[in-house]
């Protein structure tokens, strides 16, 4: 469950990420007026901290405990913006805050890129582990191939 999680969320957080990351510099360069680029923004914010949650909630409900605080921080601090009301962008004030809110997010990027490889290095190391632990499993014919994948 825990790579099922990685895989496919962490793909969308990384994309979200770097759409917002694109967005503000393009705001900074003016190719996009401060309406669309906040409002770019808005729409991906509330669905990546939910995501984020749930996430991180999982790893905790699944035993995942070293992943879940890893990813604890970083539900914290969305959760503090959410709580004082300063997760999305401001349309009017969007050009005092470009540098912090894209700093911000590159930090967030790094910290996700860390995890999504991280994760990739425990699937890649669960995969070797169980080629070294091959020989001392029983060789059934009768086992279904659901159970032989399913295995590690």
């Amino acid at each position: 469950m825990d790579h099922l999680l990685s895989h496919q969320h962490g793909s969308y957080r990384l994309y979200s990420l770097s759409g917002q990351i694109v967005c503000l510099s393009d705001l900074e360069s003016d190719y996009m007026n401060p309406y669309e680029s906040s409002s770019r923004i808005n729409a991906v914010v509330i669905p990546e901290m939910v995501l984020h949650g749930m996430c991180s909630f999982l790893l905790l409900v699944m035993g995942y405990w070293f992943m879940f605080l890893l990813t604890l921080p970083i539900a914290i601090y969305n959760s503090m913006l959410y709580i004082n009301r300063r997760h999305l962008i401001d349309v009017t004030e969007v050009f005092r805050y470009v540098d912090a809110e894209k700093r911000y997010r590159i930090a967030k990027l790094a910290v996700y890129l860390f995890l999504f490889v991280l994760v990739v290095i425990r699937s890649v190391v669960a995969g070797k582990f169980s080629d070294i632990l091959e020989p001392f499993h029983p060789t059934n014919e009768d086992l279904d191939i659901l159970s032989h994948v399913l295995e590690f």
